[in-house]
């Protein structure tokens, strides 16, 4: 077997990362023209290094293109400036990290965020030494409640966080009303719109209005060109309003005999190739492309809603704004049994877990490439629901629920570890793997507290990663 054929292989049990099945993790345009020529950038740029723009120009010029182009989407002012990064998280860690640096007169830096505000914020504020300050969502609508917001920054606070949307649910944040009350209290406001900044300007403006830098007080805005431009992985952007406000996010080192170090990124070396591809993708496709995408992709969302409407047991949790959207079930069966059956089915859907007092969820990305094979999506999630229907929820034994909710993780020791993953269905004889169904695991991993969810998965990984 060659090495192409043992990749080949290696990617059978793959979800498909194209077809429009997969609706979380990949995005699909379903343009065959524009995926040749992002591979064929991605391959041409592979070994040019994006640490010194002096030594290779050409992405340089990428990057200012790729930035132009996304001010204008974004009602971005000619002073914005933007930086290319690796992906969502790495724009939001460095929105973060600037916000920080900004203000070192403050000891004990907060961020005022939504609770459904991406785990990203919460990995930046641990990685910088930053506090979480969660504000409960409206229950009505998922969106940021703007007025708990606005009570919870204080002088501590160096940044104020909006989404648009909300991974987890889908809807856009009332972001006025929120950046307004950052620039009153003198803090930054950063718009997470990592998975709609480039499809929710080619819709009509979401209930909960403007979220774009055209309004006052939007200090910095995060949109992703793996998502909704559909590049190839990873290529992020992070704009900032100014100079000024982006100026904390670089660092410069000569207190050492080699090279000045110089970055506008987390990463030093970095492969130009995800860059010219991005930049390759978006001048194929084009705005007017990219307007027929976000039609495509949201008429194929409209269709969806209306035929869950028809699914008995099945509901919208929040009308979404834009591509995504979160279905909920009643007590007659559970989303992670209808997961895995859509899995047979071909088609991979993404569990949410419950989160206070929130029921578990599925999320549902939709690809431009989705939109066309909505009705056999619909065929087969009424054929998962009448499943897990038939077999009943998934019950955690009584004992183990109370187990889980009284252990504190940091007690706990690899031996410990073992045994837990154990009872999850992750792991036996010292082995772990990947379940066959993954009902189970996760229905007991939704009893556990989110602090020995944590540590569970931690443990998990850390165990398929052992030699």
């Amino acid at each position: 077997m060659t090495i192409l054929e043992r990749l080949q292989a290696m990617r059978a049990g793959d979800v498909p990362t194209h077809g429009g099945r997969t609706l979380a993790y990949v995005y699909d345009s379903g343009l065959r023209d524009a995926d040749a020529i992002g591979r064929e950038a991605l391959s041409m740029y592979a070994s040019s290094n994006g640490l010194d723009p002096t030594a290779f120009p050409s992405l340089l010029a990428m990057e200012n293109e790729l930035i132009d182009l996304a001010a204008g989407l974004l009602d971005a002012p000619d002073t914005a400036v933007g930086t290319v990064t690796s992906g969502g998280t790495e724009s939001i860690l460095l929105a973060v990290q600037a916000a920080r640096d900004a203000r070192t007169d403050v000891r004990k830096p907060n961020v005022v965020m939504a609770t459904s505000a991406h785990a990203a914020f919460h990995k930046a504020c641990h990685y910088f030494g930053v506090e979480r300050h969660m504000v409960d969502v409206d229950p009505s609508t998922m969106r940021a409640d703007a007025d708990a917001m606005a009570a919870a920054i204080d002088s501590d606070t160096v940044l104020v966080v909006a989404s648009a949307p909300s991974y987890a649910h889908g809807v856009v944040d009332p972001v006025r009303p929120i950046a307004q009350a950052a620039k009153a209290a003198g803090v930054r406001c950063h718009v997470d719109a990592c998975i709609g900044g480039w499809v929710l300007p080619y819709l009509d403006e979401p209930p909960a209005g403007p979220w774009t830098f055209a309004v006052g007080g939007v200090t910095s805005i995060s949109v992703d060109l793996h998502k909704y431009a559909y590049t190839p992985k990873g290529v992020s952007l992070l704009l900032h309003r100014d100079p000024e406000l982006r100026r904390p996010q670089f660092f410069a080192s000569a207190d050492w005999p080699g090279y000045t170090m110089l970055n506008s990124t987390t990463q030093s070396t970095k492969s130009g190739g995800p860059l010219a591809a991005a930049w390759a993708v978006v001048q194929h496709i084009g705005s007017d492309g990219y307007a027929q995408l976000a039609r495509d992709a949201r008429s194929g969302v409209d269709e969806l809603i209306a035929g869950i409407a028809t699914i008995e047991h099945l509901s919208l949790i929040a009308a979404p704004d834009s591509t995504l959207l979160a279905v909920e079930t009643d007590d007659a069966c559970d989303v992670f049994t209808i997961a895995d059956e859509m899995l047979d089915q071909g088609w991979y859907v993404q569990p949410q877990l419950s989160f206070r007092g929130m029921r578990p969820s599925l999320h549902l990305s939709l690809s431009a490439a989705t939109a066309p094979h909505v009705p056999q999506f619909l065929t087969a999630l009424g054929k998962a629901v009448d499943a897990a229907v038939a077999s009943g929820p998934i019950e955690v034994a009584s004992e183990l629920v109370e187990a889980a909710q009284a252990i504190d993780p940091a007690t706990l020791d690899d031996a410990a570890f073992d045994g837990l993953l154990q009872i999850a269905g992750l792991g036996g004889d010292g082995t772990v793997g990947m379940p066959e169904r993954m009902a189970p695991v996760n229905a007991l991993l939704d009893a556990a507290p989110p602090a020995l969810r944590e540590a569970l998965l931690v443990a998990y990984l850390d165990r398929l990663t052992r030699r």
